[in-house]
């Protein structure tokens, strides 16, 4: 998975950021993350078709960042902040999954599709319940479980490889870009110099 360059830092100064305005950034993310996964999966020979399937895929990408970033947002805002947050970025997300795929194929309108991604998102609480995320990152368990919700969207021919390239690249890739998003978003301290300004070259 080629990495993303992801611009995280966007309301960086010493004033800790809201739980609203962290989501909003986080959704935005979220949705390039998702994106670059099924991108990078494509390049690696997977056929996901420019259909209704390349949102379903979308859909699963979003829902894992999601779910990465819900267990973040808990140990960094608390029980509360962590609710609102969620609400906040399940909205946004459906939001710019559902006008995207209005937009490329036509079918149906913003808010059926708006209303369908929520929905799948509040079912999987329980079944990515089960897994860890903690200091040290996401567990084998959760990356396990996201590549199980990713082969059910693949023809037969890419199934079986399909556990691999999630469970080894893809998952915690995309773990791994959420997590420093997170931080970065949330980091109050000042902006680092770049090396041109400190050293006046």
């Amino acid at each position: 998975m080629q990495p993303i360059r992801i611009k995280a830092n966007w309301f960086k100064n010493e004033k800790a950021k809201s739980p609203e305005e962290v989501a909003s950034a986080v959704a935005f993310i979220s949705f390039r993350v998702a994106q670059n996964v099924l991108k990078s999966m494509r390049k690696a020979n997977f056929d996901i078709d420019a259909g209704p399937v390349y949102f379903d895929f979308l859909s699963e990408g979003l829902i894992f960042c999601l779910q990465l970033s819900w267990r973040m947002a808990h140990a960094h805002f608390g029980e509360e902040g962590a609710a609102v947050f969620m609400n906040e970025a399940s909205n946004k997300a459906a939001m710019h999954l559902a006008e995207n795929r209005v937009d490329l194929l036509a079918d149906g309108d913003v808010a059926t599709h708006k209303g369908a991604f929520i929905e799948g998102l509040n079912a999987s609480f329980d079944d990515y319940g089960r897994f860890e995320y903690g200091p040290e990152g996401v567990s084998f368990g959760f990356l396990r479980y996201f590549a199980s919700r990713i082969s059910a969207l693949m023809g037969e021919k890419d199934e079986r490889w399909t556990w691999d390239q999630v469970i080894a690249i893809e998952g915690p890739e995309a773990a791994s870009s959420i997590a420093k998003a997170f931080g970065g978003l949330n980091d109050t301290g000042p902006r680092k110099r770049r090396a041109s300004q400190t050293t006046g070259e």
